[in-house]
């Protein structure tokens, strides 16, 4: 059982559609088939014919793949917005090229209110919005912590568990030094 099918709120963009216009997952023959690598990747790295294809695929499609391309469009659209963080354009992006971005991409969302994979992606990015602001305008973000946190808890899964604190305390910050990261993630 998928996560879609046992959480209804859940639900992927893509698959919905094509479960939801064939009864079965995509299939290469099928224009979502066709279009699903495009789909994937950014705007800028679409060729003019490339972005034909897509939009011509979709529309071929009709209502799911309107929807599919809406979903695509939002995603660049956020995209849009994030590219304007400090720590990407080495400047501060001006607080009106932020909110006209964030209006760009909420119209957009409005305009696609039926398709609630948006609906929810808006409402998690007006949630986040102070955290989102922040590291745009800073390129600050918490990422680092997070990913400690991560090193963490796999550590802790590895050991099932701690015996005490001060092994538990031990073996955390082993695992989240810098020379243990690079070891277990050699590039």
């Amino acid at each position: 059982m998928t996560a879609a099918s046992r959480n209804p709120s859940h639900h992927c963009p893509v698959r919905t559609p094509s479960r939801a216009g064939h009864g079965r997952r995509a299939r290469k023959g099928d224009s979502i088939y066709t279009v699903r690598k495009l789909l994937r990747r950014n705007k800028e790295h679409l060729t003019g014919e490339q972005r034909e294809l897509l939009k011509a695929e979709l529309a071929y499609m009709g209502t799911y793949g309107k929807q599919i391309y809406a979903a695509w469009q939002a995603k660049e659209l956020l995209r849009d917005l994030l590219a304007l963080a400090v720590s990407r354009s080495h400047v501060t992006p001006d607080r009106s090229a932020v909110s006209a971005a964030r209006h760009r991409f909420l119209a957009h969302v409005a305009d696609h209110a039926h398709l609630p994979e948006l609906v929810t992606l808006a409402e998690t990015v007006e949630q986040w919005w102070d955290g989102i602001e922040t590291y745009l305008t800073t390129g600050i973000t918490n990422a680092a912590p997070e990913g400690n946190n991560r090193l963490i808890k796999l550590e802790a899964g590895n050991a099932f568990g701690f015996r005490n604190r001060a092994n538990q305390r031990l073996r955390s910050r082993c695992a989240t030094t810098r020379r243990s990261r690079r070891e277990a993630h050699p590039h």
